[in-house]
């Protein structure tokens, strides 16, 4: 049996700046030599989060069954397989994190077998210290924006992605305020919570409120919009899978579960999950593991579990379109969300943050809300809650002044009781006439449902 060289053992005399990702690092050191493991474990212990080791390709599979690590530092040349022989079978099972291969024979081979089989960095023996750190950290770097990139353009194809889910959570009502409070005291929490409330009403700006108030905030927050996936996809998109495990899976990928690994997962609209997943999830908020499709291998796992919905969960659960099991299991802390009809001022807070934010972005002149505009906007009922109120004011913006029917309000203050609903009326059919009478885009500008305008329209006998 060939043995490598033992490394050169130079420890630099002050550390270089590796990146804020090392210090937060799992790493598992695979090697049969114990004097390299003590070498390694030295120079990492001290930067990283946690370092496991192994003296054979045996115990390593043991190590990745009981703990995720973000990057695996591996050896070639062991007795029995080699580096490359296990990590290749561990590919095919579902394995996904970074490797760095170490070895003394760097010939041209070994270098295209290694990165066909996912290796993504070379260390040749014998090597400084620095080297090693510096490709630890390459390797985290890496992860983190590749794992950036595809969120963001996950949620860049989400439908309900609009620029002011990213505001924080505004509004000085009581409603509000008991909000902010309750998120602030469950946010250091791991406990996961369920947030409640009509379409429209902030749901998702709470729950990155909720994550970065969190012990998780530097990690990602992963928002998935069950309703907008397709069932047949939902599966692979949340859990991974593995090349070949269904048509069309021409290489292997992780899924959006492990892209939160530390981080906070946030499942809008939970009660669109196809109930065959429901169970799944359960499985996974119970056990903190996850097979991706096509995998015998349950990934470890660990994530803050935040859920949002518009729909009654008790009933789904009576109906027998949600299972009961998950809903106790996600229900351990609800907060509603309250609607902007029942906010008071807040309207008038958020359409001026919202006349500034537009206005800016578009390079457009604010449009003045006067005081009758003001009232309108107090009177009005906001269906489509924040949302429209949001809608409303990108659509003032553009056309440089407020929607005829709606700002017809200042005259009417004193008639009773039926100009909301009237208001309301004149708005939808004043934005129907925009759309050439198209009640999907109708829908998406007031930000309300398809059926609820075919509701009102219905009522209206239009």
């Amino acid at each position: 049996m060939s043995v490598d060289p033992a490394p050169e053992v130079v420890l630099p005399t002050t550390d270089p700046e590796f990146g804020p990702w090392l210090a937060q690092a799992s790493i598992l050191v695979v090697d049969d030599e114990p004097g390299m493991r003590n070498f390694l474990v030295k120079i990492l212990r001290p930067r990283c989060k946690l370092i496991e080791e192994a003296a054979n390709a045996k115990e390593a599979s043991r190590k990745l069954d009981a703990q995720h690590f973000d990057v695996v530092i591996l050896d070639n040349v062991m007795p029995g397989k080699t580096g490359l022989e296990w990590l290749s079978e561990q590919r095919l099972i579902g394995f996904f994190a970074d490797v760095i291969l170490m070895t003394a024979y760097a010939d041209l081979d070994t270098a295209i077998e290694a990165l066909r089989i996912g290796v993504v960095d070379f260390v040749i023996k014998p090597f400084r210290s620095n080297q090693l750190l510096n490709s630890v950290a390459r390797c985290l770097d890496r992860t983190r924006l590749q794992r950036e990139n595809y969120v963001l353009r996950h949620e860049l194809k989400s439908a309900s992605h609009q620029v002011f889910l990213r505001n924080k959570l505004l509004g000085q009502s009581a409603s509000v305020q008991q909000v902010r409070e309750t998120i602030t005291r469950v946010a250091p929490l791991p406990t996961p919570v369920l947030f409640t409330g009509e379409s429209g009403t902030g749901k998702e700006v709470a729950a990155r409120s909720l994550h970065s108030l969190s012990l998780r905030a530097d990690k990602l927050f992963v928002p998935v919009n069950c309703g907008a996936i397709p069932p047949d996809m939902i599966e692979s998109e949340l859990f991974g899978h593995l090349k070949g495990a269904f048509t069309g899976a021409g290489r292997a990928r992780e899924g959006l579960f492990m892209y939160a690994q530390g981080g906070t997962m946030f499942l809008d609209e939970i009660a669109e999950l196809p109930y065959v997943l429901q169970s799944k999830l359960l499985r996974v908020l119970e056990d903190h593991r996850v097979r991706p499709v096509g995998s015998e291998r349950e990934v470890p796992f660990d994530a803050r579990f935040v859920f949002a919905t518009n729909a009654n969960l008790q009933k789904r659960v009576e109906a027998g379109t949600f299972r009961a099991d998950l809903y106790f299991r996600i229900n351990v802390m609800q907060i509603n969300l309250p609607p902007l009809r029942n906010r008071g001022d807040d309207v008038q807070e958020l359409a001026a943050l919202f006349m500034h934010e537009i206005a800016q972005q578009l390079g457009m002149p604010p449009i003045p809300i006067d005081p009758g505009m003001r009232a309108a906007l107090a009177r009005y009922e906001w269906p489509g809650n924040i949302r429209e109120l949001r809608n409303l004011i990108e659509r003032a913006v553009i056309l440089g002044a407020f929607p005829e029917d709606f700002g017809r309000t200042s005259d009417e203050s004193d008639r009773g009781g039926q100009n909301l609903a009237e208001v309301e009326r004149r708005h939808i059919l004043s934005v129907l006439r925009e759309t050439a009478g198209d009640r999907e885009e109708a829908a998406r500008r007031l930000g309300i449902s398809r059926k609820t305008i075919d509701r009102k329209c219905a009522s209206w006998q239009r």
